[in-house]
């Protein structure tokens, strides 16, 4: 072969690999600039399957006008639907639509609801949401045919601490100081058996961590108590949450059941106006006799639990007594509990209840002077001052559990050595 056939040769060779590396570049989107483009359509197609916004109700925000609105004075579902242009025959679909999952007829007066209309020429509504409470709420969708469903609102928690000293009352020192009322409810009902809650005195302290509740930014409730300290008439108290996969309740650092047999009280709150007494002056009446009770005011109609589990023996009226209920706990404790206005539904002798339960309401039925419960008392079959009375306490804490919380209460407890407890109230997270 001449040194000009094998020149000819080679340059061939070298023009056929050149265009096959530049086929494969092409092909296979090799190079730098190649890269860059096929970065920059995924980028694209990344943004074009993003979620749009939405709203706290889980719908679209864009290309919708929502307005707010409340149910009216008298208004029913047929006057939210028709002042919206809806037909009597279309409300009478969506009545029957809803029907299954919220009855119609509980839609009520002051609660929100919500309409998005499409922000175009042609105003379409597409969804209407009506919030049944806080959390839950329905939402109808008329975006393809009309769909009715039940929803509930995200709800987060965090971790929150409060500590401070009683000036007035805790309810006032709670509210006052900006911290979520449940709160008093939730120590009530956790120290219901170790602490009088009507007998809470000025300079009385507690320290408590608890775990709150929210909905968005905003406070909703208080889901528990997690561990607190409360300082009553001199005598410190302290209940800590423990949970695990068979139970769950309040214990002091030793282990034992801070529930007991009984309620201090059978009321969540109220006042004391009379004490157990051998001689007392008659409100109507009007001379010295005895008082084997003790009466505790409240607003007509609150709740009236009972104090302990139980068999209701009594569920009658008497002149003196008004509407009453006595209970029979064991051989040796019973109850009575007097100046109904009513009794709880299913509250009739025999009828079996448990610590805690509605048995009645406040009321002033038979000789009473103002809304009130007057408390009696039996031990052994006779009428006793239950104020002064130890009751025994529930099941400790089973010990092969003690490890475990013996850890947590040491940790919750220094936690709670750090909350202030002087005269200024604290809440923080």
């Amino acid at each position: 072969m001449t040194a000009i056939n094998t020149r000819f040769l080679l340059l061939g060779v070298s023009v056929a690999l050149f265009l096959i590396v530049a086929a494969w570049f092409r092909f296979s989107g090799g190079g730098v600039q190649d890269k860059s483009h096929a970065r920059d359509k995924k980028e694209s197609l990344a943004e074009a399957q993003q979620e749009p916004e939405r709203d706290i109700f889980g719908l679209p925000v864009d290309g919708y006008l929502p307005v707010k609105a409340r149910v009216g004075r008298g208004a029913t579902l047929s006057h939210i639907f028709g002042n919206l242009g809806f037909s009597p025959r279309q409300i009478h679909d969506i009545s029957n639509r809803m029907a299954p999952v919220f009855r119609p007829s509980r839609i009520r007066q002051g609660n929100a609801y919500h309409t998005y209309t499409r922000g175009d020429s042609a105003q379409v509504l597409d969804y209407l949401v009506y919030e049944i409470n806080d959390v839950d709420y329905l939402l109808f969708d008329f975006t393809d045919s009309l769909h009715v469903e039940r929803g509930s609102r995200p709800v987060t928690t965090a971790s929150a601490e409060a500590g401070g000293v009683i000036r007035t009352s805790l309810w006032n020192t709670v509210v006052n100081n900006n911290i979520h009322p449940e709160l008093v409810l939730h120590m009530s009902r956790v120290l219901a058996w170790s602490v009088d809650f009507h007998r809470v005195r000025e300079g009385d302290s507690f320290q408590v961590l608890y775990t709150e509740e929210y909905i968005g930014d905003q406070r909703h409730g208080v889901a528990q108590v997690d561990a607190v300290r409360f300082v009553h008439r001199g005598r410190e108290i302290e209940a800590f949450r423990f949970e695990s996969d068979t139970l769950t309740g309040y214990y002091d650092r030793e282990g034992n059941n801070v529930r007991k047999a009984f309620l201090r009280a059978p009321l969540e709150f109220g006042r004391i106006t009379s004490r157990y007494s051998h001689s007392r002056l008659h409100p109507i009446h009007g001379d010295r006799r005895p008082h084997l009770g003790t009466d505790y005011a409240a607003p007509h109609g609150t709740p009236i639990l009972a104090v302990g589990d139980g068999v209701v023996t009594r569920a009658s009226y008497t002149s003196g007594n008004g509407n009453y209920v006595r209970i029979r706990h064991t051989s040796v404790y019973e109850t009575q509990y007097l100046h109904m206005s009513r009794f709880a539904t299913g509250i009739q002798p025999g009828a079996r209840v448990e610590q805690g339960d509605v048995i009645g309401y406040v009321g002033s039925t038979g000789l009473a002077t103002g809304p009130h419960v007057c408390f009696r008392f039996w031990k052994n079959g006779q009428q006793v001052d239950h104020l002064r009375l130890e009751f025994p306490s529930g099941d400790p804490l089973p010990e092969g559990y003690m490890d475990d919380f013996r850890k947590k209460a040491k940790h919750l407890s220094r936690k709670l050595d750090d909350i202030p407890a002087g005269d200024d109230l604290f809440a923080g997270e």
